[in-house]
């Protein structure tokens, strides 16, 4: 049992509870958490459910029905854009650096925020802050349907991605608080459903609304709404949350800081190579200006009261490793789920809808290994192969798929999707559980939202980079295809992908169609080769988190924190 605790994962949280958590308290404090653990609530791995009565699975199911209802809003804004882009941008004038940003905006006010979301549910109603992040996603949602601009959709996703970034870590935060991580495994399973169900019906639907004359892409944005709207009143009716009541101390330098490194870095990413030359003032500027910003960062977080980002949690090396590994996996999730419809849309002629069908062996492994992962967790509480081997498919998945081009036969495709899928749906859920079951449950919803911070970090440096390597890679391999055509190459090529924009492959002549298709296979194939590594760090990363069973109490009881948590953190 806990007979020390590190300061690297419970002491030295200053702030609203003062004097009440000095070493006076202690005592009082270690029997409180015995009598927990040996609880009846504990027991059965639930917490109490307002009136003390530990929560049914039944329970559990009502409450957590709106919660996935959320977060399966969350992931369609992302995902029903995705088989549309091409029209969108098309349609408002936008070219290949447009088509990138208006992912990447919405990343990054997911990333940015994510850690303020957290540290808010640390302080606030969880319960609040969801239908708070729900009201600014529809917000977001509506006035997006509306631009006639580029400029005015990426605004638009940037509210969006503000309300996303509150469903995504607070989704985590809430199951933590009302379930067990022994049992957590069991309810992971059905977060990795409904991630997978939105993933696979998201370009499916959005595939369909572009292809339907009388709705048009602009429905893409408010499919959305009406499930935003239900969840809001489910949530309102099931999800029934004790409020913490502590003086909100918020850490708004520590945020701005972070946002505006982040910020920063992402700008740079984008328009370096196009803009202006990798090597050149501006890049200094910028990454110097971001560096600078990230260390003024890590000033205020030692000396604020209610850090954004406790740093003291990077002490436990499972949750610095799970933090590492999240932001490398990042990278090889979102490659997939925003490359894969340039790839079959641009280097296959297939329609958004299709587009979309043809996705799904990558959603299919990811359903299945997330559920199965999270059922077997459950039984065993053992989670650490599934990360390792999880990390290995991914690799394997992503250099597999490095190896494709505009011809290559659908099932190989498909097979080396489902590998990927395989490999994704058995670390993202994981990677969070190992980090919950390592922190006291008033640095929950931080230690949850750092590893999801780090995953959107990855995802959004990642699509910046991979689509400036994109561009950079279509733009060659056009230019040599032309030229292989002879001298009447280029003048058919011209306005095949002039000026960046996105190619109509319709109004191309059938030579220069071919040459324009094979640039964006084997570009995109690049996209992938180069995402490998990074799936590779990640799987090497993995190797170094120590196992610990997970805990049979659950991570928002009063006093849990302790036991298997202090015994192991830090090692």
């Amino acid at each position: 049992m806990a007979t020390t605790t590190p300061a690297g994962v419970r002491g030295g949280h200053a702030g609203s509870e003062g004097a009440a958590a000095s070493e006076g308290a202690s005592a009082p404090a270690d029997r409180e958490a015995s009598e927990a653990a040996m609880s009846p609530a504990a027991d059965k791995g639930h917490p109490a459910f307002e009136g003390g009565s530990p929560m049914t699975h039944r329970q559990i199911l009502e409450a957590l029905s709106g919660l996935l209802l959320g977060m399966f809003v969350a992931i369609l804004s992302s995902t029903i854009v995705s088989n549309a882009l091409p029209e969108i941008i098309s349609d408002l004038g936008g070219g290949q650096s447009a088509y990138t940003w208006v992912v990447t905006a919405a990343l990054l006010a997911m990333t940015a925020t994510t850690p303020l979301w957290g540290k808010l549910s640390d302080l606030l109603s969880k319960k609040l802050l969801v239908q708070m992040a729900l009201i600014i996603y529809v917000a977001g949602s509506v006035a997006a349907g509306f631009a006639q601009n580029t400029g005015t959709l990426i605004a638009c996703r940037v509210v969006q991605g503000i309300g996303v970034g509150g469903l995504t870590a607070l989704a985590q935060v809430i199951m933590a608080a009302m379930i067990s991580p022994r049992e957590r495994g069991r309810y992971s399973g059905y977060l990795g459903a409904t991630f997978a169900v939105a993933t696979v019906g998201g370009p499916l639907l959005g595939g369909v609304i572009t292809d339907t004359e009388w709705l048009g892409w602009r429905w893409c944005f408010y499919a959305g709404v009406p499930f935003a709207l239900i969840a809001l009143l489910v949530l309102q009716k099931t999800l029934k949350l004790p409020v913490v009541k502590r003086q909100v101390k918020v850490d708004w330098a520590g945020a701005l800081l972070i946002s505006a490194a982040v910020s920063l870095l992402l700008v740079w990413v984008t328009f370096a190579g196009d803009a202006y030359a990798w090597l050149s003032w501006q890049t200094y500027a910028m990454t110097g200006g971001a560096i600078a910003l990230g260390l003024l960062f890590l000033v205020v977080e030692t000396r604020a009261a209610e850090p954004i980002i406790p740093l003291r949690l990077f002490r436990n090396r499972t949750i610095t490793l799970a933090s590492l590994a999240s932001l490398f996996v990042g990278v090889a999730m979102f490659a997939g789920t925003v490359f894969f419809s340039q790839y079959f849309q641009l280097a296959r002629g297939e329609s958004p809808t299709m587009s979309g069908v043809m996705t799904i062996p990558l959603i299919v492994g990811l359903f299945v290994s997330s559920t199965v992962s999270g059922l077997v967790i459950t039984r065993t509480g053992k989670w650490k192969a599934w990360l390792v081997g999880g990390g290995f498919l991914v690799t394997g998945g992503l250099g597999l798929l490095g190896t494709i081009r505009y011809d290559t036969e659908y099932w190989r495709i498909a097979v080396f999707m489902a590998v990927m899928g395989l490999g994704l749906g058995m670390m993202m859920q994981n990677l969070v559980l190992c980090t919950q079951n390592q922190v006291a449950p008033r640095d929950l919803g931080a230690a949850s939202s750092v590893v999801t911070f780090f995953r959107s970090l990855g995802g959004a440096v990642g699509v910046s980079v991979l689509g400036a390597v994109l561009a950079d890679r279509v733009t060659r391999y056009v230019e040599d295809g032309l030229a292989a055509l002879g001298p009447g190459g280029a003048s058919m090529g011209q306005g095949g992908t002039g000026g960046g924009g996105i190619p109509d492959l319709d109004a191309l002549p059938g030579p220069v169609r071919t040459v324009v298709e094979s640039a964006y296979g084997h570009g995109v194939a690049d996209v992938f080769l180069y995402s490998a590594p990074f799936a590779l760090l990640a799987f090497l990363v993995t190797l170094f988190i120590r196992e610990v069973a997970l805990k049979g109490a659950p991570s928002g009881a009063p006093g849990t924190a302790s036991d298997t948590a202090t015994d192991t953190a830090g090692r």
